[in-house]
């Protein structure tokens, strides 16, 4: 070793066409304003902008809402390389509160994608300061690679 360090490769190029349109206009994120606004091979980004009606009887965010965020994420990061996929587990921790008038980010990142299924990071945080307000994991079921097209497990479509 000669204490160099090893280059540090671009990321994967942003996903457009067909497999983008399809996760954009999601209708369940239209209804709830979720906007996509990252989405390369493994990895997506969306963002929220947290409304009074999101609310729960605390005055923060709805755990629903913060929840639906995270979701959308792993659903569109999921299904980026063009394969459908359908979650099969999603978990999430409540970190700390939101409330109305943020905008909310949630990322998904791969981490591990083999024949059937794959496994995403998931966090979601208060754009601006960066506060992480949820993180967790989804597991989902890669549909129609080696099986048949019928997938593993029930899962929930685009979910």
């Amino acid at each position: 070793m000669d204490g160099t360090k090893a280059p540090v490769s671009a990321p994967p190029p942003e996903i457009t066409g067909a497999v983008r349109e399809r996760i954009a206009a999601d209708p369940f994120c239209r209804h709830l304003g979720i906007e996509l606004e990252a989405l390369r091979p493994g990895y997506a980004r969306l963002g929220m902008a947290l409304t009074p009606d999101m609310l729960n009887f605390h005055g923060t965010a709805h755990g629903g809402a913060v929840f639906a965020l995270a979701d959308a994420a792993h659903a569109a990061a999921s299904n980026s390389h063009g394969d459908p996929a359908v979650a099969l587990h999603v978990g999430l921790d409540y970190v700390a509160p939101a409330r109305a008038g943020c905008r909310l980010v949630a990322e998904a990142v791969e981490e591990e994608r083999g024949r059937r299924t794959a496994l995403y990071r998931l966090t979601v945080r208060e754009e601006g300061t960066g506060r992480l307000i949820a993180a967790g994991q989804g597991r989902g079921d890669i549909l129609g690679r080696g099986d048949g097209g019928v997938g593993g497990g029930g899962g929930v479509p685009g979910g």
